[in-house]
């Protein structure tokens, strides 16, 4: 389908006249309760009343329940590979080996909390989040779960340096790439991994977390530990962490080789990967509503948010006419270096059906392109979105 066409049928007969002429897979923005998991073996622990359930990957945050700049834990976006854990932390610990490490370290919680810990204000998205957006917007049906602009969230993490583990560790100067490794054993490989380069893990931002918003890490959240990685893809932020590898040569698995890889003709393959592995996250914009939105006519003030993996948002633009032209949305409170920002404007909503689109610029002066190059699995789309508003 044409960006045209779907602009047309936005405007015509609101997402489900877009639905109806979606050829190939048909991608719901909602998953049905029929396919949701019943009462009682949910694989999560939080209520999943606040979210979009999709099927047992995850729970899709409604940015419309936000009001602030931190999301509290009830409305913070679900992805799992298996099954949330219930970790006894008693008889955990975290392991640090690999031929970079001289001798191999072991920690248990009492330690990691002994460490001295840091606070940081991040956001954290999954690497397929507006994936759905591939075939609404352009007509290219993607693989995987059919995230719409909800598989992100914002939250103050306390947890100590990644940097400073490995230092305790005596990690060797020819360090190259460390292999994070979850607990979840149901998951792909035995436990959910993925590899970084030893500069990323050396960032003082990247954390091994314990807390979350002021509280100890929940369960669907990693608890007793998981990494904070800000600004790449969430899937390298490891959940309910194990072990660390690190290693004098590059590391290879599942999710730098065939899965969170950017498989496609825009996308020459890397090293042993069938594409370009997604690593960094990109610069987004979405509207705080429901899709498809329904407004009464008159003036309102409508919000959303935007982040960058660059940097702080300078900018977000909104458009009512297909992006034809933009107008300058506000930016509203304070903005930390790797958190999100909000934004508000004011929109005299006439009657009928409409799409409104927002723009995002950072400081370093990144904006959502026009048009994403289509990767087989759906990552990081970032072209502005049209949100369908109906107005009576």
């Amino acid at each position: 389908m044409s960006r045209r066409r779907f602009l047309w049928l936005l405007s015509a007969g609101g997402a489900s006249a877009v639905l109806a002429a979606c050829t190939g897979t048909r991608v719901p923005l909602e998953t049905p309760a029929s396919t949701a998991p019943a009462v009682g073996t949910a694989p999560w622990f939080k209520d999943p009343a606040p979210f979009i359930v999709r099927g047992t990957a995850g729970l899709e945050a409604r940015l419309e329940n936000m009001d602030g700049l931190i999301t509290p834990e009830r409305f913070f976006f679900v992805r799992n590979n298996s099954v949330s854990l219930d970790v006894d932390v008693d008889g955990w610990s975290l392991s640090i080996t690999g031929d970079a490490v001289p001798t191999a370290l072991e920690l248990a919680y009492d330690d990691v909390l002994a460490m001295e810990s840091r606070t940081l204000e991040a956001y954290l998205e999954c690497a397929g989040n507006h994936r759905a957006m591939f075939d609404l917007v352009n007509g290219q049906a993607a693989e995987g779960t059919q995230w719409g602009t909800g598989a992100v969230g914002n939250a103050t993490w306390t947890g100590v340096p990644l940097a400073d583990v490995l230092r305790e560790a005596g990690v060797s100067d020819d360090a190259v790439s460390v292999m994070l490794i979850g607990m979840d054993v149901d998951s792909p490989e035995a436990g959910f991994r993925r590899v970084i380069p030893v500069a990323k893990a050396m960032d003082p931002d990247t954390l091994l977390v314990h807390g979350m918003n002021g509280a100890t890490l929940p369960r669907d959240h990693g608890y007793p530990l998981r990494a904070l990685v800000p600004g790449w893809v969430g899937s390298t932020s490891i959940k309910w962490l194990r072990q660390i590898v690190v290693s004098t040569d590059q590391q290879w698995a599942r999710n730098n080789t065939t899965s969170y890889v950017l498989i496609g003709d825009a996308y020459p393959p890397e090293g042993q990967a069938d594409g370009k592995v997604a690593t960094t996250q990109t610069i987004k914009s979405a509207l705080a509503l429901p899709w498809p939105a329904e407004l009464d006519a008159g003036e309102h003030r409508i919000g959303g948010y935007a982040h960058s993996p660059a940097g702080r948002i300078a900018a977000v633009e909104w458009s009512d006419d297909s992006g034809q032209s933009w107008r300058e949305a506000q930016l509203v409170g304070p903005q930390s270096r790797l958190g999100w920002a909000r934004f508000e404007f004011t929109w005299d909503a006439p009657a009928g059906r409409h799409t409104v689109m927002t723009r995002a610029t950072d400081t370093a002066s990144n904006t959502q392109p026009k048009k994403v190059p289509h990767n087989r699995k759906g990552y990081l789309f970032n072209q502005p979105v049209p949100h369908p508003i109906h107005v009576v």
